[in-house]
């Protein structure tokens, strides 16, 4: 690897200042950074940043592998990511996370992955695998995990139960921090989560609730991805709580991972005025330190991770650099697509409209999740069902459609319950991307429609599915696990762009349809949630008729 120089505006993190230098590489190392006098020419270079880290993102709600992942999200400036393997965990176990870590390495961009600490979620869904705390030990014993991910059961930590608590005690052991997952928590049973050894949380939609756990020393990730969306609430704690604060995607689609990343980020929160380094010490500075991550951070004998920024407003990244490797120039990646092997798990059968039928038995009222834009958790309603020849069916009109899980590891009945505010006016969606256990799930207008949206995706092994009457379907195929596609992220990006397009004309609302749509079956966010074994109460933690 040869000697070079880089010369910029260099955004110096540890002195919190930006000056003029040359930055002089060696192996892929820095080995001098030297000022440069502040003349009319130096003074009109770009900058020169650290490289952005996604401080907690599952890498599968992408809809690429980890190879493809990364040459989207170098082009913004990302070269590295803390990333949960839960989802495919969930689907294929042990052997799923070693595909992320193996594919992960066929490119330089620096994956970090945690060891997923609820497999299953919960025990009121059916998943493909189960994680016990000897395989979570076993991972932690690997250089490639750097942590355990994040802590789900915040019942189970409350209540000390046994295998919980030996899941975090073996990551202490391991000298690996344990990431959090506490929606709503607050007050005691927040302090009482986090003296448990829980680090951070991604999970806050208030800035109430995040400074409640920042006084009891957790830190806060600041999310903001393709159906959650928590920057707006929270970005004002970086005026005051910098050092304890990091931004991330959580789950992202492909679409939305061309459009832009923690960049994205960045531009916002100097436009609100946040301080510049503020924003830095959370996109770059802040996860490298607190997983203890191998990443650079523009200083004599760093890795040469770099990139090069139009600004420091809009942060327009025309270089990214990884190890001294240049991976990304001018808009475009130079990373290669990778051969992938793919591994499923898949064992259902193409269903029968019929068996999607709901007898009206006299109820004067049905119990309705309410699905929120651009947030996970769900509201509960209570409404008068629409009655057609003895059944209950979806009402348009009044936006309360039938949802259905159809479990896609063994025969079993159909789950259907009622959601609102997805907007549909005509034809269904279906996945297979369906957090956590990953089952099949859809939201349509009409029996017809559901059962044929749900055909396609178990024809397919895997995908998302939009069915609209009188119009072609269309489906995205995901063959890795029913959740990650194996074709370039480009064409990945676009034709999910195209289903994204036609769920809307059909009078989807929803900024992110199918991301939405994958949370309705988590049930450990409130409020009702759906899982193949039936319609869950979040809050009391228990199945509701």
């Amino acid at each position: 690897m040869s000697t070079f120089t880089i010369a910029g505006q260099l955004a110096d993190v540890w002195k919190k200042s930006v000056y003029p230098a040359e930055i002089t590489v060696s192996e892929g190392r820095i080995t001098a950074i030297t000022p440069l006098p502040a003349t009319t020419s130096t003074l009109s270079l770009p900058y020169l940043l650290p490289g952005f880290v996604d401080s907690h993102v599952h890498i599968e709600s992408s809809m690429l592998v980890p190879s493809e992942f990364a040459r989207l999200a170098v082009v913004h400036g990302t070269i590295a990511t803390v990333s949960d393997p839960h989802e495919i965990a969930n689907v294929c176990g042990i052997e799923g996370v070693h595909f992320m870590i193996n594919n992960g390495k066929q490119t330089p961009f620096k994956f970090n992955f945690g060891a997923p600490s609820c497999v299953p979620a919960t025990t009121f869904e059916t998943a493909g695998a189960t994680l016990d705390t000897q395989a979570v030990t076993g991972l932690l014993a690997m250089e490639e995990i750097k942590y355990l991910s994040e802590m789900m059961n915040f019942p189970g930590v409350l209540n000390k139960d046994p295998e919980v608590i030996h899941k975090i005690a073996a990551a202490h052991a391991a000298g690996k921090p344990v990431d959090g997952h506490a929606p709503g928590l607050r007050g005691d049973q927040a302090r009482e989560y986090i003296a448990a050894g829980i680090s951070t949380d991604h999970e806050c939609f208030t800035a109430a609730e995040a400074l409640d756990k920042l006084q009891y020393g957790m830190k806060i990730l600041i999310r903001e991805g393709s159906a959650a969306k928590n920057f707006e609430a929270l970005v004002s704690l970086l005026n005051d709580h910098a050092d304890n604060i990091m931004f991330c995607s959580d789950d992202k689609h492909p679409d939305s991972l061309v459009a832009g990343h923690i960049n994205q980020l960045c531009a916002r929160a100097v436009a609100k005025g946040i301080p510049l380094f503020n924003v830095l010490q959370a996109a770059c500075v802040n996860p490298v330190l607190h997983y203890k991550l191998g990443m650079g951070l523009l200083r004599e004998g760093d890795a040469a991770d770099l990139i090069i920024v139009k600004d420091l407003t809009h942060f327009e990244v025309k270089q990214t650099y990884i190890d001294g490797v240049l991976v990304a120039d001018k808009g475009k990646s130079l990373l290669n697509s990778q051969t992938v092997q793919p591994i499923n798990q898949f064992n259902c059968t193409a269903i029968d409209a019929a068996v999607l039928a709901v007898p009206f038995t006299g109820q004067p009222t049905i119990q309705v999740m309410e699905a929120l834009d651009g947030q996970l958790i769900t509201n509960k309603g209570v409404y008068e069902p629409l009655v057609q020849n003895n059944l209950i069916v979806s009402n348009t009109a009044r936006d309360i459609l039938k949802i259905v899980v159809v479990n896609r590891y063994n025969p079993a009945p159909v789950a259907i319950a009622w959601v609102k505010n997805f907007g549909l006016q005509k034809g269904a969606i279906a996945s297979s991307v369906a957090h956590d256990s990953h089952n099949i799930i859809a939201v349509g207008a009409d029996d017809a429609s559901l059962a044929q949206a749900i055909n396609l995706v178990i024809e397919a092994e895997g995908g998302v599915s939009c069915v609209v009457p009188g119009e072609a379907a269309q489906i995205i195929a995901l063959p890795v696990a029913g959740l990650m596609s194996a074709e370039d992220g480009y064409k990945v990006a676009d034709d999910y762009t195209r289903i994204d397009k036609q769920a809307k004309a059909a009078g989807a609302t929803l900024g992110s349809p199918f991301m939405t749509l994958s949370f309705m079956a988590l049930l450990v966010i409130p409020h009702l949630k759906l899982s193949d074994l039936g319609l869950f109460d979040g809050d009391s933690f228990s199945f509701t008729a």
